[in-house]
């Protein structure tokens, strides 16, 4: 048993058409769910899915997004602990301020994998996080 932190992008593979992106998100998560895997994501992740929605004023697809995220999720809130490893990670200037946050959480939380398509977050080394890999090579 793992616990597997997914990077925005996944969940939106996920939620959306993208063709081989959607099959490749789908059998991960069907893989962690035999292996008994814990899912986890944060906050950040649930406002950054819900831009388009909101923005288009979809009132369903907002609370549709929001339920089926924290329900397959456990998702980690951007708390004092987190902000003090977001700070100490935002010194790396190859960071956005998202993608920090995000790593921040998920090293707050201590775990073992971090799935993500952000070519710029895999050859990072973040204490807290065992492993940082690209979709296409989760070792799950």
């Amino acid at each position: 048993m793992s616990r597997v932190f997914w990077d925005t992008n996944l969940f939106i593979y996920l939620f959306e058409d993208f063709g081989g992106f959607t099959s490749q998100v789908a059998t991960l998560r069907s893989r962690m769910l035999t292996r008994g895997d814990e899912l986890f994501t944060s906050a950040v992740t649930l406002g950054e899915i819900l831009v388009k929605p909101m923005q288009m004023g979809d009132t369903k697809a907002v609370a549709y997004y929001q339920k089926l995220l924290t329900t397959a999720a456990t998702v980690l809130p951007f708390e004092e602990k987190a902000a003090v490893v977001c700070a100490r990670l935002r010194g790396d200037r190859s960071l956005r301020p998202p993608d920090a946050m995000q790593l921040a959480c998920a090293a707050s939380a201590g775990v073992d994998l971090f799935i993500t398509n952000e070519a710029r977050l895999h050859s990072k080394q973040i204490p807290g996080i065992q492993f940082i890999v690209p979709l296409d090579r989760v070792p799950i």
